[in-house]
């Protein structure tokens, strides 16, 4: 199996105001965006083709990735005029693969190190339908669960509940036989959450799950994102995607990326990741947060846990907390 489709079409709405001009997978995590994290997975598990199904602020997406050459890779991209939902963008998506081969599925809001070829594998060895990526969370709520036998069978996928009968959620990575895509209807949108996966346990077929439990997250919120590029830099998740990116610095303590330009005199650490051209001035200080491309931060302002946009300019001496600060104004995250 060697193809896949990223599904990076979200507005990114609970997000805001980091998606206002960026769309959510092309925020920076570890100094690159989401979705070269998500590529290079994709590329660990022997994917050569994979598709970007896109729709918001579509046009940020081919500057950067291009062909996919750089990354070893075929990238195509299939843009929606109007969103269609996850099962609609794949259906749309998958007109540009091999019609005859499973697809793996990756969701845009998700940063996961879990093992994709065995989830292949064992997609392959069921002659399953679909095949999910299943985790373990503490707190189900705010997530679909989803119960299986002990096979591994899929029993039932259900959306948010008060009272979650299990503690094992959704996270968000498909293997797909091409007869079940063949099946989601073309042209309107759907959710295969709410539509697709429902009607495929009901109707028995092959819906099958694997459990791993390693390094997930839903970064659909500045704090998760935050958390997560930190988790990058400090060894916690997966960040092999640096190794092929054009780095200055990497340490566990902070990422710079070529081009950036520090101070000897200013203090970086707690997962720090700095952009291309940006400028860290004297005796700044700098911990946990996010600083975009060609951002400045002026003498002795001090940074904790704080995003600070492309282009922005933080004052000497400014103090930031959890802070979002960019050309819209300074918000809490």
């Amino acid at each position: 199996m060697t193809q896949g489709i990223l599904l990076v079409g979200g507005m990114g709405t609970r997000l805001l105001p980091l998606t206002k001009t960026v769309p959510k997978p092309m925020l920076p995590l570890a100094g690159v965006p989401v979705t070269e994290h998500q590529v290079a997975m994709a590329k660990r598990a022997g994917i050569t083709s994979i598709v970007l199904a896109t729709s918001y602020l579509s046009e940020v997406f081919v500057p950067y990735f291009g062909d996919g050459s750089k990354w070893g890779m075929k990238i195509q991209y299939a843009i929606e005029n109007q969103p269609l939902g996850t099962g609609g963008a794949i259906r749309n998506a998958a007109q540009l693969l091999n019609a005859h081969e499973s697809i793996v599925i990756l969701n845009g809001d998700v940063l996961s190190s879990h093992d994709l070829l065995a989830q292949i594998a064992f997609h392959e060895s069921k002659d399953a339908d679909v095949t999910l990526h299943l985790t373990h969370v503490d707190d189900a709520r705010a997530f679909g669960c989803v119960p299986i036998d002990d096979e591994g069978r899929v029993t039932a996928f259900l959306e948010k509940m008060d009272n979650p009968i299990t503690n094992t959620i959704n996270a968000g990575c498909y293997v797909f036989h091409p007869r079940v895509i063949d099946q989601i209807p073309a042209e309107r949108v759907v959710s295969i959450e709410r539509e697709i996966f429902p009607a495929l346990i009901s109707e028995g077929r092959r819906v099958f799950a694997i459990v791993d439990d390693s390094y997930w997250l839903d970064i659909g919120t500045p704090s998760a994102l935050l958390k997560g590029s930190r988790d990058l830099v400090e060894g916690n998740a997966d960040g092999s995607a640096l190794d092929g990116a054009d780095v200055a610095f990497r340490s566990t303590d902070f990422v710079a990326m070529a081009g950036a330009f520090i101070d000897p005199t200013a203090q970086i650490g707690g997962g720090t990741s700095i952009a291309p051209h940006a400028v860290i001035e004297a005796g700044a200080v700098i911990q946990g947060s996010i600083i975009c491309e060609g951002a400045m931060i002026g003498q002795g302002a001090h940074l904790l846990n704080s995003f600070v946009s492309a282009g922005s300019r933080v004052p000497a001496n400014m103090r930031l907390e959890d802070q979002y600060f960019g050309s819209e104004g300074i918000f809490p995250l």
